[in-house]
Parts: C-alpha cells; sequence; structure tokens
C-alpha cells in the first residue's frame, strides 16, 4: 500500500473517530459546552489538557525550530514545561474553587466591574485569535503535503472539521475529543522517533540517542557523539555549531519568563481547569498534564538533532537529479526551494538565506511542469549574497522527519494524522474559548441579562462558527512560522491575564482600577511592540534592551504589575464581600465539590 493510499486511510480513520465522539457527547446544556458538565476525571482531563496544549507549535514546529536555532531552542523547552508547574502551583485549584465558566467570568466577578470583564473578553480574543491563526496554518501545511492540495485549501478543510465537531460538542465533545487526539499525536511524534534513535544511535529511547554515539548503516559504532557529528557538519559548512547560543542572556531570560508566565495565563488551558469535579482534582490535573506533555517535550530535542543531520548528509553536496524524493515532494507544495546559483547542479548548503524569503515559483507551486535546466522548479526570488541555496521551512521537518529517516510508508501516514490531530485539537479548543467569551461573559452577562440557557447555547454556537471564519483567514495569511505566531499569543496573555489573574487571588487590596489599567496597559505595549518591530521596522537594533518580539510579553507583565499595584493603592479598596470571597478562594481546606454557577 503506498504512501498516499495509507495517508487518507490514517487521517480519514481519525476524523471518523474524532466526528463520531463529538456525536456522541455533544452538549446539552451551557455547562456541557463550557466545562463539559464539570465531572471530567483528573487522568483523562490531564490528557485532554495535554492535548489541548500540545499544538501545532509542539508538534510540528518546536522540533524544527530546535533542529535550526540549537541551544537558543532552549527557551520553548524551558518557556512551555514551566508553565505548568507554575499553573499548578499557583492558579488551578484557586481559579478552580471560584467556580466559574471562563477567564473572564473571574475578571469580571473578583473585579465587581462589567469593564473589567469586558476588557478580558477583547484580551482573550486577541490572544486566542493570534494563537489559532499557527494551528490553522499548521492544519494547512499538514494536508498540503499529505493530500496534495494547496495550502490554503488545506487551511478550509481543517476549518470544516474543526467547526463540526466544537460547535455540535462544545466543551465535552472536545475533551473527549482531544484524549483521542492525544493518543494519536504523541504515538506518531514518538514512533518516528524510536525508529530514528535506533539507526543513528542503537539506543530505542530518543532521549537517550540524544547523548549517544552516532552508528553508520552497517551497525558500526563510530565513538563520536551525535552532537559532535552536528556540530562538525555545520561547523564545515561555516554555520553556528548546534550547541553553541547566540541570544544574550537577557532575551533568554525574558522570552523564557514570557512563554512561561504567558501558559499560566493561557484561556484556553485555564478553562480546562474548570471541567473537573473538585479543586484537588485540578491540581492533579496539572501534575498528568505534565507527565504526558513531557512525553514529547524530551523526545524533540533529539528528533530536532536527527532530522538535521540526516538533512545535511542526504541533500548537501547531492546533484538534484539525485536528492531523496522527500525533497521533490515538499518542493512541490512550495516549503523547499533551491536556487542553483553556481550552475553545477548539485544542492549546497551554507550560512544565511538562499533568497529573500520563502520561495516563489515560475510556475507556481502546485504546477506539474519544472522549468529549470535539472529539472528543479525556477525560483524568482532575487538572490541574496550568501552561498546557501536552500530554503527549507522549519515547519515541515517533524512532518518530513519519517520521509528523511526512510521509515516505512505507514510511519509516515502516522505522521500525517498525528499533525492533524496536534492543529484540530489547538484549535478547537481556542474557539471554544473566544465562543464562551462572546456568548457567557458579553451576550449573557451584559447585553441580554435575560437570555435564556438555549438562547445562549446558540449564541456560543453561532459565535464559534464565526471564529471558525476569522481563525481560517488568518491561517491562509498567517504573520509568521507556526511557533512564532504561537510565541506572539503567549507574551499578549503573559503581559493581559497572568497578571490580573495572580493579583486577583492573592492581592486583597487589588481593585477594578488596577486591574483595568494594567490589563489594558499590558496588552497594548505588548501588542504595539510586536507589531511594530515584526512588520514595520524589522531591524533587531531598535529593540528594546535586546529583548525580542516573542520575549516583550515579559515586560508588558513587569509593566502590568507595577501599574495595577500603584493604581490599586491610590484609589478606593474593593468591597468587604470581594476581600472576603479572594480569602475564602485561598482557604486550603476547600478541596470539596466547588459551585459552579
Amino acid at each position: 500500500m503506498d504512501v498516499q493510499l495509507l495517508t487518507y486511510l490514517f487521517v480519514g480513520a481519525s476524523f471518523a473517530l474524532y466526528i463520531g465522539i463529538a456525536i456522541w457527547s455533544r452538549a446539552g446544556s451551557t455547562k456541557d459546552f463550557y466545562v463539559a458538565g464539570g465531572g471530567v476525571h483528573p487522568a483523562a482531563n490531564g490528557m485532554a489538557t495535554a492535548a489541548d496544549w500540545m499544538s501545532a507549535a509542539s508538534f510540528i514546529s518546536m522540533a524544527g525550530l530546535i533542529a535550526y536555532l540549537g541551544y537558543d531552542a532552549s527557551v520553548y523547552l524551558m518557556g512551555w514545561t514551566g508553565g505548568y508547574v507554575m499553573l499548578a502551583m499557583l492558579l488551578a485549584p484557586y481559579l478552580r474553587k471560584f467556580g466559574k465558566f471562563t477567564v473572564p467570568d473571574f475578571i469580571g466577578d473578583r473585579y465587581y466591574s462589567n469593564i473589567a470583564r469586558t476588557v478580558a473578553v477583547i484580551c482573550v480574543i486577541f490572544v486566542s485569535f493570534t494563537y489559532v491563526a499557527g494551528q490553522m496554518r499548521g492544519v494547512g501545511i499538514v494536508f498540503a503535503r499529505f493530500l496534495e492540495v494547496d495550502v490554503n485549501l488545506g487551511v478550509v478543510i481543517g476549518m470544516v472539521i474543526v467547526f463540526f465537531y466544537a460547535v455540535l460538542g462544545g466543551m465535552k465533545g472536545i475533551t473527549y475529543t482531544q484524549v483521542a487526539q492525544y493518543c494519536v499525536l504523541i504515538t506518531a511524534f514518538i514512533v518516528p522517533a524510536v525508529f530514528l534513535s535506533i539507526m543513528m544511535t542503537g539506543h530505542v529511547l530518543p532521549q537517550t540517542g540524544l547523548g549517544a554515539t552516532f552508528v553508520d548503516a552497517a551497525g558500526n559504532d563510530s565513538g563520536q557523539y551525535i552532537l559532535d557529528r552536528l556540530d562538525g557538519l555545520l561547523t564545515d559548512l561555516g554555520i553556528t555549531p548546534y550547541t553553541d547560543g547566540s541570544q544574550p542572556m537577557i532575551n533568554v531570560f525574558f522570552i523564557t519568563a514570557a512563554l512561561m508566565c504567558g501558559t499560566a495565563g493561557l484561556p484556553h488551558v485555564i478553562v480546562r481547569f474548570f471541567t473537573v469535579p473538585r479543586v484537588r482534582d485540578a491540581r492533579v490535573s496539572a501534575g498528568w498534564a505534565l507527565v504526558f506533555i513531557a512525553l514529547l517535550y524530551t523526545t524533540a530535542p533529539a528528533v530536532g538533532v536527527f532530522a538535521r543531520t540526516n538533512i545535511i548528509e542526504t541533500v548537501n553536496e547531492t546533484s538534484y537529479e539525485e536528492v531523496p524524493g522527500w525533497f521533490k515532494s515538499w518542493e512541490t507544495v512550495g516549503l523547499i526551494g533551491w536556487l542553483d546559483k553556481n550552475d553545477d547542479g548539485r544542492v549546497q548548503m551554507g550560512p544565511g538565506a538562499p533568497f529573500e524569503g520563502k520561495p516563489t515559483f515560475e510556475s507556481g507551486p502546485l504546477e506539474e511542469a519544472s522549468t529549470g535546466s535539472y529539472g528543479q522548479r525556477v525560483v524568482t526570488n532575487a538572490p541574496t549574497d550568501s552561498a546557501n541555496e536552500v530554503y527549507i521551512d522549519r515547519d515541515i521537518i517533524v512532518l518530513a522527519n519519517p520521509e528523511i529517516g526512510g521509515l516505512p510508508a505507514w510511519v509516515i501516514a502516522l505522521m500525517a494524522a498525528g499533525g492533524v490531530a496536534a492543529a484540530l485539537s489547538t484549535a478547537a479548543g481556542l474557539l471554544l474559548v473566544i465562543s464562551a467569551a462572546v456568548s457567557h461573559d458579553l451576550i449573557k452577562k451584559q447585553i441580554n441579562p435575560n437570555l435564556s440557557e438555549k438562547g445562549e447555547l446558540l449564541a456560543a454556537r453561532g459565535a464559534a462558527a464565526v471564529a471558525v471564519v476569522v481563525a481560517g483567514y488568518f491561517g491562509i495569511n498567517p504573520p509568521g512560522f507556526v511557533a512564532q505566531v504561537v510565541a506572539f499569543a503567549f507574551g499578549l496573555a503573559a503581559s493581559s491575564f497572568f497578571p490580573a489573574i495572580l493579583l486577583g487571588i492573592f492581592d486583597k487590596r487589588m481593585n477594578r482600577e488596577g486591574a483595568i489599567v494594567g490589563m489594558v496597559l499590558g496588552l497594548s505595549f505588548t501588542f504595539t511592540y510586536i507589531v511594530y518591530t515584526k512588520f514595520i521596522n524589522t531591524d533587531p537594533s531598535i529593540w528594546w534592551f535586546g529583548i525580542s518580539p516573542e520575549g516583550i510579553g515579559t515586560l508588558g507583565m513587569i509593566l502590568h504589575f507595577v501599574v495595577a499595584f500603584v493604581v490599586s493603592r491610590a484609589t478606593a479598596a474593593p468591597p468587604e464581600h470581594i476581600q472576603e470571597l479572594v480569602e475564602n478562594v485561598r482557604v486550603p481546606r476547600g478541596a470539596g465539590v466547588a459551585h459552579a454557577h
């Protein structure tokens, strides 16, 4: 059975499973739609949280970042896992005890203000749409290669699938769908990694293979550590060694902190802790989620190293006629490009960008006809001065890994199903958060308090439908590659939600004025900085204190904390009942069933 047929079979079977689960567990009430009825087992919730969390950025893009950034990519590993520890210790149990459906619900009630609630809704929409753009782009990339359609058509297919089970099932449908998606995506990620680890190092576990010596095709141990081998390959090409960091320490710190606090402030992750029966279960859920996430995150560095080593050894200095089939397959969908600068017919890698931006092709990415003198697709971008002739999109590294390593066809098909599962699971969770913010916190709580439960459920589904369309637009016109777009979302979450929630739990004196000013300032500052440095003036020399757009959320968060504290002390204290509420939320004995309203 060929790869194409197996891919259709694997992806089709996974879609049938997800849609079947959505029909079986469809929401019948707003509580089902928003928090799955509040009765999900902690282990199942941990698995669903892991799937919700391990998006296209984690599955598709993170190992690609590690493959190309090397040491500098450690910020993503530290930030995205460390944030869960912070979430489990500082936020999850207290928010569960508060017993609200959504983050804006908590903000609105804790800060006794509909203005605060509205600001929180705006923050949810900003953060979630930024995040979901990366997911839809990830779906498009998977479909483009494995279903052999245009990337934009792939995004549309993904929109239709997400629309079906997110709008029908709500949180109840999404939770059980995400349990299935986690099983698919973790199997798809680990199986190729194990194969490659055995082939390249003789170790079954990729985690230990990363620190092992290289084994050649005949099974002979070279005695050379695989990281030393990759460093040597890169040095020979004139590229910075893989294990050397080039980022200034301040930027490493700021990006890590932004990712960590952004994790703890992400609305679609926080809402997962409202779905368990008891306060204690919220903390247990976070522990399970960390275990399930660690399976992928401890494997990703090995995947990045294996892929980068294989790419250089199988592609560099090879004549175009003899390059591996995967190279031409991804070239067909426009995610690999080769510009023969010295007209020798050989594919040559080196430092620097091969041409301006991503490849643009003379005959269009999906045209069958090749027009180059060696059969390659002619790239029309103006060449740069670098010796590098090859562009490889970072987002394809994991998806192409089984092909790069020459693994069986069924492993390649499994990878396609895993990539789709990762992107769809997070996209569905984000769309639900957007729909809940609009229907529950905007329409029900402010515009029409007399809205019936049936009317609210209808509004939630309508909001989800609109959100799907907007998300699709951003997927077709993304502001960057997948993990980069997602990193921006974390910065926005860190600067807007994290301080407001943390102060709301631990500072009785924090009032609505401080929260509103802090959220507006934190979000505005971070968003403005990201837009300016990514789209208006992209020169890194203008970065404040050397802090990149991916790390600026930490500075926005610090501004939020300082301004909120100062404003709250300069204005009236919260009402007595709010201070009592905050005191009650922090009492440890509240491990019984919390009341959700």
